[in-house]
């Protein structure tokens, strides 16, 4: 690991972004310090956009200047350093499906369910029925194991997590009483973790100069 924030990588964060958070995550799972810069959808750095235009969170700069801005990347680049819960294990086909649904099908009826004024030209009414429906079926592959692939948790269910936990936060009581007994278990064994503390670790948005955070914390 580096030792100064000058040799570490940077990231660029906002921890309610569901991207964001799945690449946290594996950042903390794996133990690899960086620089964070937390900083607003609204007002994006000119330093980030430098280096990626497309102006998407997660963004991370490495300390040899390259950079890596699709989330799923930054969870294995931290992932193939270090591994300590085997996420990798079962990530092959399986995984890439389940993933491949999420921010696909998914994230499309969850933003029409949680954005419906953004979508003024689409039928938006379904959005949640169809987000229901792929959730049933991670609640149907939850009966008689803990996780997604088996009883250890892994990529896909970290990379999956902060999108079904945005779903549920829409209207928690709402999503409590649909019959997603064994998914609410498996919300609740993600977001009552020490690990997802630490995810949410809040600071203020960066600015040019402001003296360096490196997280997570020892």
């Amino acid at each position: 690991m580096w030792e100064t924030p000058e040799m570490l990588p940077i990231l660029y964060s906002f921890r309610r972004c569901p991207y964001a958070m799945r690449a946290r995550l594996a950042l903390v799972v794996a133990g690899c310090e960086v620089e964070l810069r937390e900083v607003s959808l609204k007002a994006k750095p000119a330093h980030m956009l430098a280096a990626s235009p497309k102006g998407t969170v997660p963004v991370q700069v490495l300390p040899d200047g390259s950079v890596i801005d699709e989330s799923l990347d930054i969870m294995r680049w931290a992932l193939a350093k270090r591994d300590p819960h085997g996420w990798l294990t079962h990530d092959g086909e399986e995984a890439a499906a389940l993933i491949a649904r999420n921010d696909g099908p998914f994230k499309q009826a969850l933003d029409r369910t949680k954005y419906p004024t953004r979508y003024p030209d689409e039928d938006v009414t379904g959005a949640r029925a169809e987000a229901l429906t792929i959730l049933r079926d991670l609640d149907q592959r939850l009966v008689g194991q803990s996780y997604l692939l088996g009883d250890n948790p892994s990529l896909a269910d970290a990379a999956l997590f902060p999108f079904v936990r945005q779903f549920a936060q829409i209207d928690r009581a709402q999503f409590e009483a649909e019959a997603l007994q064994h998914l609410l278990k498996w919300l609740l064994r993600w977001e009552q973790g020490s690990i997802f503390e630490t995810v949410m670790f809040r600071t203020a948005n960066w600015a040019l100069g402001d003296e360096a955070i490196v997280w997570p914390q020892k």
